[in-house]
């Protein structure tokens, strides 16, 4: 792979990450938050690069313009879920795997990016029913979505599971902050139940970009200027390496903006 003697693998040397054009091509991947941010480019980065995907979010509005984004660049045309994490129940999350395995056989890649960040607020006044909001969105669902993708994911040769990071273990950040500490951790779980210990490996990837300037960023800081932090299409080269089959055999990968860590092999 030319890309290895090109670019350090880490990740500010995979933001410009150039795979070939086919990197994706058969692949079946699931990208949630898929409307918005960086779960739009990514999911436009992958339909470029030969995927089929299947887009889940809860904006189903914003959730058809990416469907057509990426039927009017003549890539593959996507499935489409709109579904509210929020109050999706366990029947829900099974209904998306079905209609997985039924239009695919097999899933090669999940991409658990969807969250909510719900309200930074000091410790005292975080409000309980958002507490419960942010933990079912960040958490919850993609704990249990990922639970019933298994079967379906290990059906395909290199099967991949990714999770958008945040480090926000500190002030304010209360229910979100515990969220996303338990993203990272279920990652570890995984990556050690089902690559370390596995004779049928699943990959498992973490990519945490920093401040990325999303709705999401603009909601929390009304008062940064446009173009203060990247915009989700330039931090798209990450998430390519880590699903694509460049990154055979490291798992768990995490790559973190302004670090050079990188996980186990």
């Amino acid at each position: 792979m030319t890309q290895r003697t090109k670019l350090k693998i880490d990740y500010q040397g995979l933001l410009g990450y150039k795979p070939r054009a086919d990197l994706l091509a058969g692949r079946v991947i699931l990208v949630t938050g898929a409307a918005d941010g960086i779960g739009r480019a990514v999911a436009l980065a992958y339909a470029a690069h030969g995927a089929r995907l299947i887009l889940l979010d809860w904006n189903r509005k914003a959730l058809d313009h990416v469907h057509d984004e990426i039927g009017n660049l003549g890539f593959a045309e996507p499935v489409l879920c709109p579904i509210d994490f929020s109050g999706v129940t366990i029947d829900g999350l099974r209904d998306v795997v079905r209609l997985v395995e039924e239009r695919f056989g097999a899933l090669d890649g999940l991409l658990n990016n969807a969250s909510w960040i719900g309200a930074l607020s000091p410790f005292e006044h975080y409000a309980p029913k958002t507490w419960l909001k942010v933990m079912n969105i960040n958490l919850a669902a993609p704990f249990f979505l990922t639970q019933w993708c298994m079967p379906v994911l290990r059906k395909a040769a290199d099967p991949v599971i990714g999770f958008s990071l945040h480090a926000t273990s500190r002030a304010y950040w209360g229910g979100f902050a515990m969220a996303k500490a338990g993203q990272e951790a279920l990652l570890h779980v995984l990556a050690e139940e089902y690559h370390q210990q596995s004779s049928q490996p699943v990959r498992m990837f973490g990519i945490d970009t920093g401040p990325v300037m999303t709705a999401g960023r603009r909601q929390h800081y009304p008062g940064e200027a446009q173009g203060t932090h990247p915009a989700p299409e330039s931090v798209t080269g990450p998430y390519l390496y880590a699903m694509g089959p460049d990154a055979a055999g490291q798992s768990p990968l995490v790559l973190r903006q302004g670090l050079t860590s990188s996980g186990a092999t």
